[in-house]
């Protein structure tokens, strides 16, 4: 287990604890038949009680309707970066009852939920320039303002969070801007990050989950593309407006540039100087009924690099469970210590309540990269399932301070492949399998943990990602996708890397080195893939899984998700899995829906035993996260269809696509 000095916690009355949990079941209990939220609920469970769509008829659904944002037609010199991932959400009948989600290019866009039928589109008419990784809007998040008269403009909102950094408002009835809300519906946070950094160039830093309403408050983390390059990054603030005016209510830096006493924190004063990052790019959880925030933390800048920032770098890399009404931390659990690998939190954390001896226990739930699963109680922080502290290598490049120990959960098991070796190597003919194992042979380090240096070092590819997973609170199912793609990173000394390798393009981190600013050094990262451009380890390459909470955290099933015909050149639907991005959905009628998958299909599967009972073909993969609703007495599940970067350019696209009973 973590000990004191790398996790605070403040304790939680008992009183207020006793209260908070009745109140919240209740909330729960009441939010799982709509979808008010990106996750569902605020705790981002992905669970639905309905139940008219089950594991009987399931095998009858058909397309109900689809509607595509324009994007695409507008933008085709952006096509390849601008899939649309998103998750819509449900308003309640007071709020129009209207599907409400926002396209890669950030238009906010209402429909008929019965019919796709458009109501209202609000454009921003973002900026359409340099983008640091790619266009994207995963959600929005909605608020009623309790106070203001009934039937007035803007008594219900939609908030959403641009590409160009502005937090808007929108009255949720005409997809008008909220004239009250900022100026004229828009607070501008560009001003705000580039302050901190006024070198920055437009797309280094993005907003792309949806914003977190909870209480009068509109939260909002960032996605920062200039890690990767530079040590001195923006910091990741994450920033809490007031709903109805959108004046800035509190920030909280995950990096305490402020703090007196930066050792007590796992830090050095110079390290604190000259660091940025840390930010929230995945989706927030929140607990309304308890106050609080949950906050997925990723790596301190750069991330490939931590000379510059020596320490644990505490609140990196954390679950942190922040107080709402003034940002203050409650507590906080590190996952990763001193994070070298790029290991951020991906995943919105998950908040349930777990069956233990024989009573209900508030959990949060964080999954990993890495493919170790965190469960912490959701009050204190405290590991519900044992972890440990355990030696890792620190043998890294010169100037290197790498932690000597790492935390790992004894339960559940971890998902992914621990290491790589020559001897693992696979391919579809003699040819690539023995290119592949020259490859594998050439990285000097393998493995969970083992330093980025300059032999290159292969390890496992994001076990989990920012589909994150779904409770089903009936059976204590944890249901989620695993990758299982080898990747490699290494490091070179900046000074022997020539300006042609560095002027090449690259995608994201993807690519020809990479300087890092503020480091001597520069790196490479990318998958390792066969000539014939299959991974080079063994399949499958994607699973779907259910693990059970209830007692031993024990695998109940495990299954191959995704076949291959749209990724080779000859279409064979080999069943090997995929490459994922995405998440499930799991509902009262005993079914897990997911896309996900690189072949442009959309599933679902019976939550009990794993067995596929219904399939059909999308317009573009659907790599996003389902969703499901009830309106006119009629079920309907709904899933973006856009494509993804994991996926290949060759069908990108910006269909929202719904399927119910005939």
């Amino acid at each position: 287990m973590a000990n004191d000095t790398r996790r605070a916690t403040r304790p939680f009355p008992a009183w207020a604890g006793l209260v908070a949990l009745l109140v919240v079941s209740a909330a729960m209990a009441g939010d799982r038949d709509d979808w008010q939220h990106y996750g569902g609920g605020p705790g981002g469970s992905h669970y639905s009680s309905l139940a008219q769509i089950n594991r009987d008829n399931v095998g009858s659904l058909a397309l109900a309707w689809s509607y595509r944002t324009g994007d695409i037609e507008r933008h085709p010199e952006h096509r390849p970066l601008a899939a649309l991932n998103v998750t819509p959400i449900l308003l309640p009948k007071a709020a129009g009852e209207s599907l409400v989600f926002c396209s890669a290019m950030n238009r906010v866009i209402a429909l008929d939920p019965a019919s796709g039928k458009e109501r209202w589109v609000h454009d921003p008419q973002i900026r359409i320039g340099p983008v640091g990784s790619k266009f994207l809007c995963r959600g929005v998040a909605y608020w009623e303002d309790s106070d203001a008269v009934a039937g007035a403009s803007c008594r219900h909102r939609i908030f959403t969070a641009t590409n160009d950094l502005r937090l808007i408002g929108i009255d949720a009835l005409s997809g008008k801007p909220c004239g009250d809300f900022g100026t004229a519906g828009v607070v501008d946070v560009q001003p705000d990050i580039h302050d901190d950094a006024p070198d920055l160039k437009e797309g280094d830093v993005q907003f792309s989950a949806p914003p977190v309403t909870i209480a009068d408050l509109v939260v909002i983390g960032s996605s920062d593309n200039s890690k990767f390059w530079r040590a001195d990054s923006p910091r990741g603030e994450v920033r809490a407006y007031d709903a109805r005016t959108g004046a800035l209510r509190w920030k909280f830096d995950p990096i305490p540039h402020e703090a007196e006493n930066a050792e007590a924190l796992g830090w050095t004063r110079e390290g604190l100087e000259h660091t940025g990052g840390a930010n929230v790019w995945s989706m927030m959880s929140s607990d309304p009924a308890r106050g609080l925030l949950f906050l997925p933390t990723a790596t301190a800048a750069p991330n490939n690099f931590g000379g510059n920032r020596p320490g644990d770098n505490r609140y990196a890399n954390s679950v942190v469970a922040l107080r709402a009404a003034d940002g203050t931390v409650v507590w906080h659990f590190q996952i990763v210590h001193h994070d070298v690998w790029d290991l951020d939190l991906p995943a919105q954390p998950i908040l349930v309540d777990l069956k233990r001896n024989g009573k209900l226990l508030p959990v949060v739930i964080q999954l990993t990269k890495q493919g170790l699963i965190f469960v912490l109680n959701r009050e204190t922080g405290e590991p519900v399932f044992p972890v440990e502290e355990r030696p890792v290598p620190t043998d890294g490049v010169p100037g290197e301070v790498l932690s000597p120990t790492q935390p790992f959960p004894v339960r559940p098991a971890p998902l992914g492949v621990a290491r790589y070796t020559p001897e693992q190597a696979w391919g579809f003919t003699l040819f690539d399998r023995s290119a592949c194992r020259r490859k594998l042979a050439s990285f000097g380090r393998s493995g969970l943990y083992e330093p980025p240096g300059f032999e290159g070092t292969l390890m496992a590819s994001s076990a989990n990602n920012w589909g994150g997973a779904a409770f089903d609170p009936e059976r204590s199912l944890l249901v989620l996708p695993v990758s299982q793609v080898p990747i490699y990173t290494r490091l070179k000394r900046t000074a022997d890397v020539t300006p042609e390798e560095l002027d090449q393009p690259r995608m994201g981190p993807i690519g020809p080195p990479t300087a890092m600013a503020g480091t001597p050094y520069s790196f490479q990262f990318a998958p390792v893939l066969s000539p014939l451009f299959s991974p080079c380890t063994p399949p499958p390459w994607g699973e779907l899984m259910a693990l059970d909470l209830s007692g031993d955290t024990g695998t109940k099933w495990r299954f191959t998700l995704g076949t291959l015909e749209k990724l080779m050149p000859v279409p064979i639907p080999l069943p090997f899995g995929t490459p994922l991005a995405g998440g499930p959905t799991v509902t009262a009628g005993g079914l897990v829906f997911i896309g996900a998958s690189a072949d442009e299909k959309f599933r679902a599967f019976d939550i009990d035993s794993g067995k596929k009972l219904w399939e059909v073909s999308t317009p573009a993969s659907a790599m996003a996260t389902p969703m499901t609703y009830s309106v006119g007495g009629r079920q309907f599940v709904v899933v973006a269809a856009g494509g993804h970067i994991v996926a290949g350019f060759r069908n990108v696209s910006d269909y929202l696509v719904a399927y119910a009973l005939p």
